[in-house]
């Protein structure tokens, strides 16, 4: 299903009764990669699951977004649909817009899984690639090599950027050096709900350290971390991600077998 947002198409998915739950991706992903989440919270909960703008089958924004102009998409969303106070989970980039979703609009309780929104100390060798890069960009406008320019700065990018960067249109790549860079931490003190940290222990793109510092710096936070599990900790231990992430949300369950 489509709804129509300022103009710009977002896909979505929903089913279930009961609260509402959203389910929000991570970069480069869609709609798809909760679904086993989804499967299993609609027993108990009104899920929807949607698809960033330019991701899955939501047509790209126009210009480079920030996660404020995502956050704004997803309270248009939630206002036309009629939610009220929906429980968020947002994994990596999902969490990065639930943090700034939560710090300052009405949200029932939080998931955050390997969540992003904590700006990286560049490890030296990130620092190499933006120096390189920057110079690269310098030495091509000397004369002679300003008509090959564009043709070696896209070979250099693709030799040093990541994977995620490379992978996307040009107004992706600014959306994604625009989210990259900032840092949410003085939101986290702002979201007054109960929060619940989800890690994978051997996540390297989002690390455990990430985890801790929103464990305090969210008020009413607690952190778990799976054993084992990477940057996906809920699609490489699924079932333990869904025993806690249930019993997390215990009481909000709207059990329809209670009185069969």
């Amino acid at each position: 299903m489509f709804t129509d947002i300022n103009g710009g198409q977002v896909h979505y998915h929903c089913s279930g009764e009961g609260k509402d739950v959203i389910l929000l991706h991570g970069w480069g992903a869609n709609i798809d990669a909760f679904s086993p989440v989804h499967r299993n919270l609609e027993q108990y909960f009104k899920v929807w699951s949607l698809d960033f703008p330019g991701f899955g089958k939501s047509p790209e924004p126009a210009e480079p977004w920030s996660v404020d102009d995502y956050t704004n998409t997803l309270e248009q969303f939630i206002k036309k649909h009629g939610i009220q106070r929906p429980i968020l989970i947002g994994h990596s980039f999902g969490g990065r817009v639930s943090i700034r979703y939560a710090s300052d609009r009405d949200v029932h309780k939080v998931i955050l899984v390997d969540s992003a929104g904590i700006k990286p100390k560049r490890k030296l060798k990130n620092q190499v690639k933006v120096y390189t890069y920057k110079t690269s960009k310098a030495l091509l406008n000397l004369p002679g090599l300003k008509s090959r320019k564009e043709d070696i700065l896209a070979k250099v990018k693709k030799k040093l950027g990541s994977t995620d960067y490379q992978n996307v249109s040009g107004v992706m790549q600014q959306t994604l050096v625009k989210v990259v860079n900032e840092d949410l931490r003085h939101y986290m003190p702002h979201i007054k709900v109960p929060t619940l940290l989800v890690w994978g222990e051997h996540d390297e793109a989002t690390p455990v350290s990430d985890g801790k510092i929103m464990e305090d710096m969210i008020p009413d936070a607690g952190l778990v971390v799976l054993k084992g599990a990477g940057h996906y900790a809920y699609l490489d231990n699924t079932q333990e991600f869904l025993i806690i992430l249930n019993h997390f949300l215990e009481k909000d369950k709207e059990a329809r077998t209670s009185h069969e």
